[in-house]
């Protein structure tokens, strides 16, 4: 009798298109596929890429999540035939990203760390492009249009001290990084 060898299937992450705007419903109808397919073993993670990223909405900062590929999602798994039917037939799916359409192409292991460090970022940093004595001027909040003189920089919180000349004295004024400008 001849032995049989089984190579272990790999598992890789794939991009499946989706219908725009739906691509949290498609994770959840796939998490109930994999449930209801028995395929825990086979498909490991589903999840929309987004990174954070902060805007400033009437003088408050607010940390949003956006997308980084609308109509995407990413899938982690084993791909066999039963895998690729599961995926394939989930509500609001169009199909795998690849350049060929019975074979998915597996998103490449710089692609994924790329996408697993912009979704990884605790707290989104910005970096200033203003030192220490620069002059700048405010976008926003109650001294927009304001120009003042940086006095101090706060990476960490996001914040910027900023001397503005009012009534013939320096006041400082604590900024967010987003309301200021470099003149």
């Amino acid at each position: 009798m001849a032995e049989e060898t089984t190579t272990p299937l790999e598992r890789h992450w794939y991009a499946v298109h989706t219908y725009s705007g739906y691509e949290d419903a498609v994770v959840r109808y796939l998490v109930q596929r994999i449930e209801s397919f028995d395929m825990q073993d086979k498909i490991f993670n589903v999840l929309v890429p987004k990174e954070k990223s902060v805007k400033i909405k009437n003088g408050k900062r607010k940390v949003t999540e956006e997308k980084i590929y609308p109509g995407y999602v990413l899938v982690n798994m084993v791909m066999d035939e039963g895998t690729w039917y599961v995926v394939r037939n989930t509500p609001r799916v169009t199909g795998f990203v690849g350049a060929d359409s019975t074979e998915p192409t597996p998103l490449s292991d710089a692609e994924i760390n790329m996408f697993m460090q912009k979704m990884g970022l605790e707290e989104p940093k910005f970096k200033l492009d203003v030192m220490v004595g620069d002059i700048v001027k405010i976008s926003d909040g109650p001294f927009k249009d304001y120009d003042g003189k940086v006095s101090e920089i706060d990476e960490d919180r996001g914040k910027v001290k900023v001397l503005v000349s009012m009534f013939g004295r320096e006041t400082p004024i604590e900024l967010d990084f987003l309301q200021v400008k470099k003149v």
